[in-house]
């Protein structure tokens, strides 16, 4: 691990006010490579049994390719891509073998020891690097609204109130399209940073500087209860799944 900082981290996960879970997280050190660690949110689409089967695709690939990875010989941006497409290619094939058409969203980042980190996403569910409760940089959504939003025809905050804010343009499973890969690399994280993947079932009822703030203060236990909370709060009734994984960078303990 990079000197200068120790990793702190926290998931969360609720059903909200759906009959069942369709979300999956995962955060996950490495076997052999101490400081190396994967975070991955799934939201998973299509029916109850569907969208379970696809999240949980997308985890168990995601297993599979990270106890594979070795930092040092392999690239973290290629880890996410065959993550991205090995997971795609499982979804789909499960949908052949069943009735419903299984659909998920991806989220994920990779750090690495020495500190430099990647992140890959499709779909609407967000991943968010904060800097002493400043937002440094978020994923943007392949989603409808944010075409509009791009368009310049609506804002951040009347997209979220859009009747059409849950099409996706893109994610894995799509049978006609390839899913979207955007990828972001940072060179080199610092104490103070905070690394966020959650899906839209919480990041619909925060400003970014709500939560960054909030992370920024409390140990990444304390503001994914803190999230959930008051997500479940705003929702009032009518919310969504939810799923949040955090690291935190924080500073070495003093001698």
């Amino acid at each position: 691990m990079t000197r200068g900082f120790r990793l702190a981290a926290a998931t969360g996960l609720h059903k909200g006010d759906r009959p069942y879970q369709q979300d999956q997280v995962l955060i996950m050190s490495h076997p052999r490579a101490p400081g190396c660690v994967l975070g991955v949110v799934a939201d998973g689409m299509g029916g109850r049994s569907g969208g379970r089967k696809a999240s949980d695709q997308v985890l168990m690939t995601a297993r599979q390719l990270f106890s594979r990875y070795k930092p040092g010989r392999d690239e973290a941006v290629a880890m996410l891509r065959h993550l991205l497409e090995d997971a795609h290619t499982v979804i789909k094939l499960t949908a052949v073998s069943s009735e419903q058409e299984p659909h998920s969203t991806l989220a994920a980042f990779l750090m690495n020891p020495e500190g430099d980190c990647a992140w890959i996403h499709a779909g609407d569910s967000r991943i968010y690097h904060f800097h002493n409760g400043s937002l440094v940089k978020r994923t943007k959504d392949h989603s409808y609204v944010q075409v509009l939003v791009d368009r310049g025809e609506i804002n951040d905050e009347e997209a979220n109130l859009h009747p059409q804010s849950n099409i996706l343009l893109g994610c894995l499973g799509m049978k006609s399209t390839p899913p979207p890969v955007d990828i972001h690399f940072v060179p080199r994280l610092q104490t103070g940073d905070v690394l966020m993947a959650c899906s839209d079932g919480l990041w619909h009822y925060f400003k970014p500087e709500e939560m960054g703030g909030l992370l920024a203060e409390q140990s990444p236990r304390a503001a994914v209860e803190l999230l959930v909370a008051e997500a479940r709060r705003r929702a009032h009734g009518t919310g969504d799944n939810i799923s949040i994984v955090v690291v935190k960078l924080e500073p070495l303990p003093a001698d």
